[in-house]
């Protein structure tokens, strides 16, 4: 937990500025009451590409006009290009070693290439343990094993994240907390930066930070964007955890010992002898595009300085029915809710005397897909990453009432943690580091896409840990968790009127002091020394000056 005490020498007036934005309290009920729009059945899901997108654009343009902003995206408009390829595969045959293979069972898949069928005939598999290469860590799982039309097969997250003493990867990767080398986007490109034909991940659920349910919810549907800037597998996917073990099996190998070895510098990528890999699946490709909501409020004085509020409008539009018979899967809090605190911090700044920096409020796209939107906008910025002060994302708050405390998503990454601080003790609330680091939750949201050019970045999402709640502690807390955690990406992460959104609203008012303490001030948040993004950052420097 942190002490404000402790960080007042380091953070000075901008910690106190931010603590001192004027008290405009976020309303809880009017939260609710954008859920339950975005989350009706009318915006069905709000999947990229599909009728319910556009309704879900049209009201939050509708939104920001009335709140009274000015269109923030390219050459004067509303909204950003985000030309997708939305596949979907059907139904075939999908096999390893001889043993057919049940789909949403024994393996999930997928395909981002736009290909009529995706074809693969008894290709090698190998095991290529957690398939990282990181010469600044001294790690290098490939040893320059050619993968070119083979399986590569990984495990999940970092090599020292099941690692004990005398393991060579001990503290290599951060203990239990995921580096960007332990999040499936990076084993996927590395597996097609070296030729492989597909991708698999082993999974289990303490090291993907959820389970199977989670993992199959999209149905076989993927997207990418139209032109993506590094090579893509023709089939990526997960292998259930007991099929993967009887694969190894087959294969005369015993995946624990895989697992151990995998832990080792010498690790050598091993072959899983047999027939091989094998699928025939039809794919269904759609060409859309899509689009990121910008909105903006000019400085007044420093408008090229610009303090951005981010959060996707997209969810998982239909999918199987399930035991109900719901297609739908809403997503009200992952991420209607973001998406209506963003639209409140906008209402609040429009009516707020106008600061000397623009404050800019993105709604994202495709953020479900692999941070389509925000990557899209990352590439090609209307407002530079170099004159950016700071990225505020809202994804997922919970709804359980009022907290005692505030989640802290990458802690230790840069001073604006300093600024929540001093936020949260205004509101006579204290902040705890995430709880689960190993879920590599900063890897996962849409700030990462501008954190990677540089922009310091604060992210407030409340799967990162159990909270304090007032009225039943942290056990009521973890109650809440687990119980979110069952309709993740589900049909049932759906609206309701049992919802207590008092903490929600005082989180979402969190990010709008510090965001207003930033646009009314000229300080520029730093990246802590060991941050892998300070660098970046120091580049540009000159520009800022």
């Amino acid at each position: 937990m942190y002490r404000l005490s402790a960080l007042l020498p380091l953070v000075g007036l901008p910690l106190l500025a931010a603590a001192a934005a004027p008290a405009d309290p976020v309303s809880p009920a009017a939260l609710s009451a954008d859920v339950k729009i975005l989350a009706s059945d009318d915006f069905g899901g709000r999947a990229p590409g599909t009728p319910g997108e556009a309704k879900t654009i049209d009201w939050l343009v509708a939104q920001f006009k009335a709140a009274g902003l000015q269109p923030g995206g390219p050459n004067g408009s509303w909204t950003q290009a985000v030309p997708l390829v939305r596949t979907q595969l059907g139904a075939g045959t999908v096999g390893a070693n001889g043993t057919a293979w049940t789909v949403g069972k024994d393996v999930y898949l997928s395909t981002v290439r736009p290909v009529d069928r995706a074809r693969i005939a008894d290709a090698p598999l190998v095991f290529v343990g957690y398939g990282v290469t990181a010469p600044e860590r001294g790690w290098d799982d490939f040893k320059g094993v050619d993968l070119k039309g083979k399986v590569a097969v990984f495990l999940v997250n970092d090599p020292d994240f099941e690692a004990a003493a005398g393991d060579d990867a001990t503290g290599k990767f951060g203990g239990r907390r995921m580096t960007y080398y332990g999040r499936w986007t990076y084993k996927f490109e590395e597996a097609a930066r070296r030729g492989a034909i597909a991708a698999l991940i082993v999974h289990d659920t303490p090291g993907a930070g959820y389970g199977w349910a989670t993992v199959t919810a999209p149905a076989g549907e993927n997207y990418d964007v139209a032109k993506p800037p590094v090579p893509r597998v023709l089939l990526q996917g997960w292998i259930e955890g007991q099929a993967a073990t009887r694969l190894f099996a087959d294969a005369g190998l015993d995946l624990a010992q895989q697992r151990a070895a995998a832990r080792r510098s010498d690790f050598r990528p091993v072959a899983l002898k047999g027939r091989g890999f094998s699928a025939d699946l039809p794919v269904t490709v759609v060409r859309a595009e899509s689009r990121n909501v910008l909105a903006r409020l000019p400085g007044r004085s420093r408008p090229d300085e610009v303090v951005m509020y981010g959060a996707h409008w997209d969810a998982y539009g239909e999918g199987a029915p399930d035991a109900q018979g719901r297609r739908i899967r809403p997503g009200a809090n992952d991420d209607a809710l973001g998406t209506a605190g963003v639209l409140a911090i906008a209402r609040a700044a429009a009516r707020a005397p106008r600061p000397a920096r623009t404050q800019v409020f993105a709604l994202w796209t495709g953020e479900e897909r692999g941070l389509l939107g925000s990557e899209t906008y990352a590439a090609d910025p209307v407002y530079p990453a170099a004159k950016t002060v700071a990225n505020l994302t809202l994804d997922i708050l919970q709804t359980a009432g009022a907290a005692r405390d505030v989640m802290l998503v990458g802690d230790g990454q840069n001073s604006l943690e300093d600024l929540l601080v001093g936020a949260a003790r205004a509101q006579g609330r204290t902040v705890t580091p995430e709880a689960l680091p190993e879920r590599g939750l900063f890897y996962r949201a849409d700030h990462f896409s501008v954190a990677r050019r540089g922009v310091p970045t604060l992210l407030l999402m409340a799967i990162s840990g159990a909270p304090d709640l007032v009225q039943g502690g942290r056990a009521a807390g973890q109650a809440w968790l687990d119980g979110y955690m069952k309709c993740y990406h589900q049909t049932c992460d759906a609206w309701s009127a049992g919802w207590d959104l008092t903490g929600a609203a005082a989180d979402v008012d969190l990010l709008r002091r510090i965001g207003f303490g930033l646009a009314n001030g000229s300080d520029w948040p730093q990246w802590r020394p060991a941050s892998e993004f300070r660098a970046i950052r120091e580049k540009s420097a000159a520009e800022r000056n």
